[in-house]
């Protein structure tokens, strides 16, 4: 039984990484397709002045708490999120069971060259697993209906998207009816990480929930984007109600 809340009236499951993994499980098992988004705080703002993004969320079957402002707003407001789920963790145990289960992956998005280094990668770390695929993000859209039909030839059980949020979700979003996919969830950086052109926060930042901090000391570019979580908190705290 899927349960959720409502944050600024987008459905965020209430998951553990485990409990997210065993809903990944069902979903696979189902014969229909299926969405797994990962929105963070930045995406709940965003989707507040996007009708669309707002509506995708509302008809994904699995949106997990991919930011700490989330769960720290469910705190606050009492909602009943358990933890910060991030979308590369919950990837990292699909990838696992794709590995030990043999089902197969199809990875699109990354700039050049960066979605065949993290292919390269997961193929060295789990050497069952079936890799079908893979294409850069760079492509316009008369690119599109072939890069489906390159995927739907291979029809992969798995379809990981890394556009960068909300293009990604879009992308999915309009496309759900043209993919032969079992699943399709948007990824963002994830790719980048198992490509290892980005180096993840050490352990200790992610236990604390800084590991946005962490990406803005490393990347201090990012700050006017960072400010958006901030801003977030603020609207929380003055909040008496962030479920509508």
């Amino acid at each position: 039984m899927r349960k959720t809340i409502k944050m600024y009236g987008l459905p965020i499951d209430i998951v553990t990484l485990e409990s997210a993994f065993e809903r990944f499980k069902q979903l696979l098992d189902r014969s229909v397709f299926s969405f797994i988004c990962t929105p963070n705080t930045e995406i709940v703002m965003v989707a507040r002045k996007d009708e669309e993004l707002r509506e995708i969320l509302k008809s994904s079957d699995m949106n997990i708490p991919d930011g700490i402002g989330l769960v720290i707003a469910s705190k606050i407001h009492k909602l009943g999120l358990i933890e910060r789920v991030t979308g590369v963790d919950l990837m990292g145990k699909m990838l696992e069971f794709c590995d030990y289960s043999r089902k197969s992956i199809y990875i699109l998005g990354g700039k050049p060259g960066v979605a065949e280094m993290a292919v390269n990668n997961i193929k060295e770390k789990y050497s069952n697993i079936q890799v079908e695929g893979y294409n850069n993000g760079y492509f316009d859209k008369n690119e599109e209906s072939k890069i489906i039909q390159n995927i739907n030839k291979v029809s992969p059980d798995i379809l990981f998207v890394a556009l960068g949020a909300p293009r990604q979700e879009k992308w999915i979003y309009h496309h759900r009816k043209d993919l032969n996919v079992k699943i399709a969830m948007g990824v963002g950086g994830s790719i980048d990480i198992w490509a290892g052109t980005v180096k993840r926060a050490p352990k200790l930042f992610r236990v604390l929930g800084l590991e946005w901090f962490y990406r803005l000391i490393r990347e201090p570019w990012r700050f006017k984007r960072m400010l958006i979580l901030p801003k977030f908190m603020i609207q929380v705290l003055r909040s008496k109600n962030i479920t509508n």
